[in-house]
């Protein structure tokens, strides 16, 4: 083949971005593009194409196509698609022929391949992939620093050195979301919750995508998160070496800035190795580029991939938009209008406060109920901040409307209640459920459920005569919670304004699964490559919403015994895709159903909050300081070494707050702690605590702690007849030490084990220590990706029996 002028593209469509290079015949650089798809996967690449064929009117180009939003581009351009694993490791042996091991982290998968070499110097390599998860990639980093607000300069260069290092659990996507919504309301700094961020996925990735090797030198770090994210190189400069000891391996004798390093073009590794991979496996055949117009071709036409999805589709939200107009007159949220107040008048009125995971509110009632003022923010980060600038904007409009309000009692509830609760010197803490509670029962009356759809949680409450009698929580995952279909809406660069005329704007949509976000993410990343609309796809993801509610949370499909009239509240449902697709569930199966949109929706929990207050008050005094006053608070937020917990050996990182309130005390928070010695500044101060909790202990003994002690208890039984002892082997088991994995079934089966082993005349039977922090850190490097973690940390006691035996 005649290379003269030939021109090769390397595409590399993610599931979230896609990334293109342009090579000559001696595999020089020409041209490079990555940008962002926002879910238009085709239009980008189509973009890509034709700035290709302006920059190269002259060329004749072969193209070469990898990434896992790459088939179907491959397909419709009539070109190879080449694995993305093959492509890496191609472009990595041809980049760098010295390496040892890559990482890469990708918008939804991380990938390790690692190659070793025989005694006649070949080498071979080996790869490994999250093969169900998308915990710790690209998608968990971009969900949760939308939540940091940090601009994208700062965030690049922050560093790890000398950070605190928080938990989270980076198993999960949202776990790890859910970790990182307490360490902010904790009043961490986003510093060092993005160092801690990546220094769990790094974690994360040893332990799941290893299985049980070693990362060897020359380390390469590829993708997008490590091509942008420092901090990433500095915690695997430090992990690695760590490895290196464990597996007793002796790395090269290089400064460890080339051992491991993220290469040049780190994020373009697998459009490189597409068309090296292309040139030499497909070299005898013609690979004709057919040109920028045939994607053109293929978006215009009227058939879409829905005829192909094999039955995965559903009927939109609306049949028509006149159904979209008769729906929002009867469950839009109306706008809040407060009552007209007597000029100069003052008003005893009950403030509520609700520190939620995505968002703050504030309310004021009067006496019977009566909504006075609200106000509804996003959370801006800590908690103290968000609510401060509402009191701000609170003592301004009293001002500004010439009216005074006389706060009898505050009550608040949501994540952030303790801090808050010392922070503003508010009354009473009340917990979320009861907040919703009496919200929903003083506005709608007799209820026989409450479904509270919030930015990270759902919390569905069953109800007889006024009175909760259960609750269901997502305890796992916020798949399709308000957050999600708002960071999805993010994703498609629409507002969230906007998201249910866009959604009540198709007739037809794609089917979810439900149950896990991020299953959800790559079934939305699977429908763009079929060719559904964004419009479309928001409209299924407002669909599964209900699903995820009623099979997931709640797991009853037989909603007929559960009641006939149910209220939907919580910031959610101002989202009228979401509201149509719960109340069209309900009624299909609920024939006389009556479903309520709380019209105080957003801010239930504060209502509900003030509600209690007023309840509570009594004949005290409040203690709360006023508006002004309060807008008046500081705080100061100290983590480092001085602060952690030194009183148990998991030694906690912990947050001290200083919050300096009007009066000029000082208040201190402590947060962090994993147990109740950390919420204790001194040691004198914890020993007083435990010597209260010890007397409360000693009056309800823990019987599961009794029972474990009992099960590993030592038990010497029944001496054997002689007449069936064989004394050979008697001896011989005498001098036998058998050691036991203290988990899973020996839990019920290790006194059996026990007495059967010690029958049989073993010297000894042991167990391992109990699961701890150090136990899991010291053997956590054996385990596999899937099992959950009572399985997944068998190896580390395993390890933890090894050592004892050496």
């Amino acid at each position: 083949m005649n290379y003269t002028n030939k021109r090769f593209i390397g595409l590399d469509v993610g599931s979230t971005t896609a990334k293109v290079v342009v090579m000559d015949e001696n595999n020089t650089i020409l041209w490079k593009k990555y940008e962002r798809h926002n879910a238009q996967q085709q239009q980008l690449v189509l973009e890509y194409l034709q700035a290709i064929e302006k920059q190269f009117p002259t060329s004749e180009f072969s193209i070469y196509v990898t990434g896992s939003g790459g088939k179907a581009i491959a397909g419709i351009l009539e070109c190879h698609h080449i694995q993305e694993v093959n492509a890496v490791a191609v472009a990595s042996e041809f980049l760098y022929p010295k390496v040892g091991s890559v990482v890469e982290l990708g918008g939804q998968d991380a990938k390790v391949i690692l190659w070793k070499e025989d005694d006649l110097g070949r080498k071979t390599s080996t790869s490994y992939m999250n093969d169900k998860c998308a915990g710790g990639t690209g998608a968990t980093l971009d969900k949760i620093f939308s939540k940091l607000h940090i601009e994208d300069d700062l965030l690049q260069n922050i560093r790890s050195n000398g950070a605190t290092i928080h938990h989270i659990a980076a198993k999960c996507g949202v776990f790890a979301e859910t970790d990182v919504v307490g360490l902010i309301k904790s009043g961490v700094s986003s510093t060092e919750i993005v160092v801690s961020l990546c220094a769990a996925i790094v974690k994360q990735n040893i332990e799941v995508l290893l299985h049980g090797n070693s990362l060897c030198d020359q380390v390469l770090l590829l993708g997008g998160p490590h091509t942008y994210l420092k901090a990433f190189t500095d915690i695997w400069r430090s992990e690695i070496p760590e490895l290196w000891k464990l597996h007793k391996l002796t790395p090269k004798n290089l400064p460890l800035e080339e051992m491991i390093f993220v290469p040049d073009n780190a994020q373009y590794f697998a459009a490189i190795g597409s068309v090296l991979f292309g040139k030499e496996s497909y070299k005898n055949e013609k690979n004709s580029y057919l040109g920028s117009q045939v994607l053109v071709k293929s978006m215009s036409e009227k058939e879409t991939a829905r005829n192909i999805t094999l039955g995965r589709i559903r009927e939109g939200l609306v049949k028509s938009e006149e159904e979209a107009i008769a729906f929002a007159k009867i469950y839009s949220i109306p706008e809040f209008t407060p009552p007209v107040f007597e000029k100069n008048k003052i008003i005893d009125c009950f403030l509520g406060i609700d520190g939620g995971s995505t968002s703050s509110k504030m309310v004021l009632i009067n006496a019977s109920g009566e909504l006075l003022y609200k106000d509804y923010e996003l959370s801006k980060g800590n908690p103290i901040i968000d609510i401060k600038a509402m009191f701000e904007k609170l003592a301004k409009w009293q001002k500004d409307n010439q009216v005074t309000f006389k706060v009898v009692a505050s009550g608040v509830t949501g994540y952030a209640s303790d801090i808050l609760k010392k922070a503003f010197s508010l009354d009473y803490s009340v917990v979320e459920t009861i907040a919703h509670l009496k919200s929903g029962v003083k506005f709608y009356g007799s209820l026989d459920i409450i479904c509270d759809v919030g930015g990270q949680d759902i919390k569905v409450m069953f109800l007889k005569h006024g009175r909760v009698v259960d609750i269901k929580l997502n305890t796992q995952c916020s798949a399709g919670n308000g957050y999600f279909l708002q960071s999805m809406a993010n994703q498609f660069q629409v507002p969230i304004q906007e998201y249910a005329s866009r959604a009540f704007s198709v007739r037809k949509a794609p089917c979810f699964n439900y149950g896990c976000a991020v299953f959800m993410e790559q079934d939305k990343v699977n429908f763009q490559q079929l060719g559904w609309t964004k419009d479309e796809i928001m409209a299924g993801l407002a669909l599964v919403l209900p699903q995820n509610i009623w099979n997931y949370v709640v797991q009853e499909s037989n909603l007929k015994k559960l009641g006939s009239r149910f209220l939907l509240q919580g910031g959610t449902q101002k989202n009228l895709a979401a509201v149509k697709a719960q109340v069209d569930y309900i009624k299909e199966r609920v024939e006389n159903a009556e479903v309520f949109v709380h019209k105080y929706a957003d801010v239930a929990g504060a209502i509900g909050a003030a509600i209690e207050a007023y309840e509570q008050i009594g004949n005290s005094t409040t203690h709360f300081n006023g508006f002004e006053e309060s807008a008046k608070v500081e705080f100061t937020s100290r983590n480092d070494e001085t602060t952690r917990c030194k009183f148990c050996s998991n030694h906690c990182t912990r947050n001290f707050i200083n919050i300096t309130i009007p009066s000029n005390d000082i208040l201190k928070h402590i947060s962090g702690y994993a147990c109740d010695r950390g919420a204790s500044e001194s040691l004198e101060e914890m020993k007083a605590n435990q010597a209260k909790a010890k007397a409360q202990k000693d009056n309800c003994p823990n019987l599961v702690a009794k029972a474990e002690e009992l099960v590993f208890a030592p038990f010497i039984p029944a001496a054997m007849p002689e007449g069936i002892v064989n004394k050979s082997a008697k001896e011989k088991r005498s001098h036998i030490v058998v050691g036991m994995p203290r988990l899973l079934t020996l839990f019920y089966y290790a006194p059996f084990f026990n007495a059967y082993f010690r029958a049989l005349g073993v010297n000894d039977v042991v167990y391992s220590d109990p699961t701890s922090k150090k136990l899991w850190s010291e053997g956590n490097n054996w385990g596999s990706i899937d099992p959950c973690f009572p399985a997944k940390v068998a190896p580390a006691h395993v390890y933890n029996l090894m050592k004892r035996m050496q």
